[in-house]
């Protein structure tokens, strides 16, 4: 009973700050004579309201499964990463290196190279948060956060310099992959492939927290460090594996926006899919699962942006108000939550 009581509470606490932060960012929107009743209509209609609008959040969506899962496994650990973006931006720009370097291959042999550099890097730089934590003690928060800046930094000096296509004028990228290593839609549909792996790698990742013994260790060790180290469970490559299976999800997004979306590596990479991955792992309570229904649901509140634009004459910028308010209140209400927990434990 007791174990049903807490899959309730784990599933009523995210829907309640949801429900909360949509409420506080109606609001926001009286503050600024605009109605939101018209404005989470349109929302719905620009996100969901069509088979149109509905691939069009999928399509958003699809990066944020694997940016999501970044933040969510290391967290399964204790570990607070919100440098995602890093990842997915030094994903997508090995990604793109590695098409010229296997050019004129076959896509069978060109597109497992693209997708295994691409996870090897975001593994790599992920991972080396977790071993700064593990073997420095270094904040991985405050870490993850500065390595994302440089990240980026090194991914535009490589796309405005070394790897730059002579060709690109205007925006500076690398040279276009091989057609034949595009990434095309899934029969049916206009969303990439990428979905559907963002969907397995969901998947995986909840059979691996739940029903292995690595997970099991895992979960004792996010539970409490010390006693994992009293019973003698191997800390630190639990860290670094778990932060280093986020990472190669996250750079293996920035490889699907290079091979079914920008068709090489340029400055849109950064476009934020490792910070909204924040939101959509919080919201989800770091259940790999759960972050499959927030994907879409925050896949459609982007998607909806342009349409609350035109109607309403809100700028672009109120889509990234409505998830900050979000983030903000999932944050207070997991304290609230954690310090309600804590006194009933000292009471009891």
């Amino acid at each position: 009973m007791a174990k049903y009581a807490a899959r309730l509470e784990g599933v009523a606490i995210p829907v309640a700050a949801l429900i909360l932060g949509l409420a506080l960012f109606g609001l926001f929107l009286l503050a600024l004579g605009k109605s939101p009743f018209e404005f989470y209509g349109l929302m719905y209609k620009g996100g969901f309201g069509s088979w149109f609008s509905l691939q069009n959040s999928l399509l958003r969506a699809a990066p944020l499964l694997l940016a999501g899962l970044c933040v969510a496994l290391p967290a399964r650990l204790g570990l607070v990463i919100i440098g995602g973006e890093g990842a997915v931006v030094l994903g997508g720009l090995a990604a793109a290196a590695m098409a010229d370097v296997v050019s004129g291959a076959p896509a069978v042999v060109g597109l497992p190279a693209m997708g295994l550099a691409a996870m090897a890097v975001g593994g790599f730089w992920i991972g080396a948060i977790g071993a700064l934590r593990h073997y420095r003690g270094v904040n991985e928060t405050i870490s993850s956060l500065l390595m994302a800046y440089i990240a980026v930094a090194l991914m535009n000096h490589l796309v405005e310099g070394p790897l730059r296509d002579p060709a690109s004028l205007n925006k500076p990228s690398t040279r276009p992959i091989d057609e034949a290593f595009r990434i095309g839609p899934i029969p049916g549909m206009d969303v990439h492939w990428g979905l559907v792996a963002g969907l397995i790698a969901c998947v995986l990742a909840w059979f691996l927290i739940e029903r292995t013994t690595f997970g099991f260790g895992a979960r004792v060790t996010g539970a409490n460090v010390r006693a994992a180290q009293i019973q003698g469970l191997p800390v630190g490559r639990l860290i670094l594996t778990m932060t280093g299976l986020g990472g190669a999800c996250a750079g293996l997004a920035g490889m699907f926006e290079v091979a079914a979306v920008q068709g090489s590596a340029n400055a849109s990479l950064a476009i934020g899919y490792g910070y909204t991955g924040i939101l959509v792992a919080f919201l989800a309570r770091h259940n790999p699962l759960a972050v499959i229904p927030v994907a879409i649901l925050l896949g459609g509140i982007a998607a909806a942006g342009g349409l609350v634009q035109r109607r309403m004459g809100l700028p672009d910028a109120t889509v990234l108000v409505l998830q900050g308010m979000l983030f903000v209140v999932i944050l207070l209400s997991e304290t609230v939550y954690g310090r309600l927990r804590l006194f009933k434990e000292k009471t009891a």
